[in-house]
Order: structure tokens, then sequence, then C-alpha cells
């Protein structure tokens, strides 16, 4: 039976997340509709809503939910505002969420309170940050969980959630790097000006929790990557509170060695970060994509803490410079095993034959709390 399924995406990140399994969805039959707000919307972060206005076949609602600076409880009431009052026109079959931000969370609670099926893409998994809060809380609201992992699987069943309603599929952004990018690396080089022959990437985002001292480590991270006398192609942070002061160290590194982009389309970062020598940061993808591709990464700070267990992972403080330098030194271009501990890139097929089910969309919406 064809369904409506409402996938809510407000960072370029969960949309290469929930890109792969919309695309499944699409071309199992079902209706897509994509609900595009948060970072897609602003210009100082790429305006990547053009990324999902490019997939052809499904729907795009967009809402501005945000201005520069705005604090997180009034994006979330926006957000809540916004995406209930869609909703209530498009009646989705089911509605399909990523992760940790505030746009989620709003999604989760517009799903609950209305009593509409909702699916919940990679919870169970920890950070230590106000993140991994929304995390959880999207957890207890949401109709069903598609996992990571085992170990998240886990989690989740420890908040009470029955084993029904846990499908574990993997990463789903590992499918889209498990396959060709459709790019080549020169394509990537002319399209985004990267004149460096070897590279690094770098991401480093804001921490909620830590927004009065998160310019501060951006300054000593940054001063260690000059230091080391590496080429680095650096992704802009996403716009949570502190990232003004992260801007401010970017906009004065040195020009000749570093490559500021605000954002890259998703199959053009896939094939950037195949041929990099490693990466460096914060973001999710040096702690789960990476270790998928073998590339090293050396994750700074606390945003990402007990995230992964691959050995191909390097973990310290932004006021390290030893063990920045250090690892810069030793891994630099040293393929690592590839890490299968996110999955094999197969979570799209994974989360359509659950979708294929009859008894997943009998389940009952009344919660209620599994020991």
């Amino acid at each position: 039976m064809t369904r409506h399924l409402l996938f809510l995406t407000g960072t370029r990140a969960d949309f290469g997340k929930l890109e792969p399994l919309a695309a499944a969805a699409r071309d199992a039959g079902h209706r897509v509709t994509f609900f595009v707000t948060g970072m897609h919307m602003m210009d100082r972060y790429g305006l990547t809503r053009n990324e999902v206005r490019r997939m052809a076949g499904v729907g795009v609602e967009e809402f501005i939910n945000q201005r520069e600076g705005d604090p997180q409880d009034l994006i979330l009431a926006r957000t809540v505002t916004g995406f209930s009052a869609f909703v209530h026109r498009a009646r989705p079959d089911l509605i399909i969420l990523h992760g940790d931000r505030v746009e989620a969370l709003a999604g989760a609670l517009v799903a609950a309170t209305n009593y509409i099926r909702s699916a919940h893409v990679e919870g169970g998994e920890v950070s230590g940050t106000i993140d991994e809060v929304f995390r959880h809380c999207n957890t207890k609201l949401c109709t069903y969980h598609f996992v990571s992992s085992d170990t998240a699987a886990r989690r989740v069943r420890a908040l009470g959630e029955p084993d029904e309603t846990i499908h574990v599929i993997g990463s789903p952004e590992l499918d889209f790097h498990a396959r060709p990018s459709g790019v080549t690396l020169d394509e990537v080089r002319a399209h985004y000006a990267i004149p460096f022959d070897e590279y690094g990437i770098v991401t480093f985002h804001p921490v909620t929790s830590e927004q009065d001292t998160i310019g501060h480590q951006a300054q000593q991270l940054f001063d260690a990557l000059i230091e080391s006398g590496r080429h680095f192609v650096v992704i802009a942070p996403n716009n949570d509170p502190g990232s003004a002061a992260i801007f401010d160290v970017l906009e004065r590194l040195p020009k000749d060695r570093f490559r500021l982009l605000p954002s890259m389309r998703f199959a053009h970062f896939s094939e950037l970060m195949k041929n990099a020598a490693c990466m460096v940061g914060n973001s999710s993808a040096g702690v789960r994509e990476a270790p998928f591709l073998g590339l090293p990464s050396l994750d700074i700070g606390t945003r990402q803490s007990n995230r992964s267990e691959a050995p191909s992972v390097t973990a310290c403080e932004a006021d390290d410079r030893a063990t920045i330098l250090e690892f810069l030194r030793t891994h630099w271009g040293r393929q690592a095993k590839p890490h299968a501990g996110f999955g094999q890139g197969t979570a799209a097929e994974r989360f359509v034959k659950t979708l294929a089910r009859p008894e997943f969309w009998t389940l009952s919406l009344q919660k209620a709390f599994r020991d």
C-alpha cells in the first residue's frame, strides 16, 4: 500500500542521512515529502535547501524558523507552529525525523500530540551535550526507532521502548559512501576552488553547553593546525549558539593554507572524504563516516564523547597541541582498516523492508513503558 511519508530536515547533515531513506521509499512507490527548515534556509550556511530541491520525485515544503542569533527555545517554538500547520494540511501517514536537533524535537512533539505515527532515525546514541537530551526526548516521543547499532538499540530499550518498535538498520549516510559518489576529485576541486593536492578536512561545531569557551577552543585548535604546516578544507560550523565565535577564528585563517566553505553537496563531500589525508574536528562524520571509509580522524572536545569505538579515531581536547600535532604527523594520509560499527551501507534497504510489513502500520499509538 502506498503511504505518505513526511521527512523533516533542518540541516545539511540530517538531510545526508534522510536522503537515502527517502529515495528508497520513493522508489518503493511511497509518496515522499520533505519539510525543509533551519540551516537549510540561511545564506550563511550555503542555502542548502537547494540540495533538497534537487532530489527528483519528492515534494518540498519550506519554512523559515529562525534569524541569525535566535535562541534555541524560540526556534523550537516557531518550528512547532510551522510544522503543525503543514502537518494538518498534508496529513502524512508517517513522520520521519533524525537525531538531536531542535527541529527534530519540534517534529516529534507535533507527531506525538496529534497521534501521528513517527519514526526516529539514530536514536539511542550518546554525546554528553544538550543534543543527547534532545535525542532521548525524541526516543520517548516517537513511535518507531531506526537505530544504527545494537548498542543504540540496547539504550532505546533501556528508555522503556518495546522491542517491536526498534529496528537496527545502520547509519543511513553510509549507504551513500558505500557507492561511487558520481563525481571525480578533479570535479570537486574545480567546483569548490580547492587548490591543494593533499588536504585534511576540518569541521568544528559549537557545543551549546560550552558557549563561553568555544571561541577559545577554536583558536587553540586552528593555531595547532597552522603550526602543522598542512593544508585543510574547512566546512563551516552549524548555527548553534557559539557559532559566531568560531566564525571569528575561521575568517582570520591564512587563505593559502585553509579553504573555507559554507557547505558542500553531499556527493562532492563524499568524494572529498574518500581522498582526504585525515579528518579533524567534532562532527559526527569524524566518528562515523570517517571510520567506515578507513579515514583516520581526530575527535576534538566533548561533542562526540563516547560516540564511537573505532580504532581509527583519536580523541583529545582542543588545547592539547602535542596530541594534535602528533596525530597529523603519524596518521596523515595513512589508510586505516574500515570499521563497520555503524553498519555496512544497507540502511535504506532495511528501512523499506520494514515499511513493507503490514504489522508496522497496526502498532498501537498509545505508548507504554516496557520494563
